[in-house]
């Protein structure tokens, strides 16, 4: 009998595109075998989430149109099993008060190794 390890999907929300080109690289190191899908904004993030389930999300905070914290909100309240971390530069305690009330993980940029481990390991760390 064979299992099968279900898959594992990351929406990657970023308006830098070496941001996204930069989380996709290190993810894929760690974690092969996960489908990557990227957007460039909050509006775009929804509409993908409306057509194709995901397990993971990494969001800009600062992004032109809907601010990254208005789409986590709205994603975690259709998909309260996505697991989500917001990444900025912005390190005011407002923006890590408001991602902790979303209940979603506060990552500082820039995006570097460590800052992709610390959110990988708060999304396969047990809820």
């Amino acid at each position: 009998m064979t299992t099968t390890t279900p898959a594992v999907a990351l929406l990657i929300v970023d308006d830098s595109r070496v941001s996204r080109m930069m989380i996709r690289t290190l993810v894929l190191a760690k974690r092969p075998t996960w489908t990557l899908v990227e957007a460039t904004n909050g509006d775009e993030a929804l509409a993908l989430a409306a057509t194709q389930p995901f397990t993971y999300c990494t969001m800009d905070i600062n992004m032109p149109g809907m601010l990254g914290t208005d789409a986590a909100e709205h994603l975690k309240r259709d998909y309260p099993a996505l697991r989500l971390a917001l990444f900025s530069a912005n390190i005011q305690e407002s923006q890590k008060t408001r991602a902790a009330e979303l209940g979603v993980k506060f990552v500082a940029k820039p995006v570097s190794d460590k800052s992709v481990t610390e959110a990988l390991t708060f999304f396969e760390s047990p809820m």
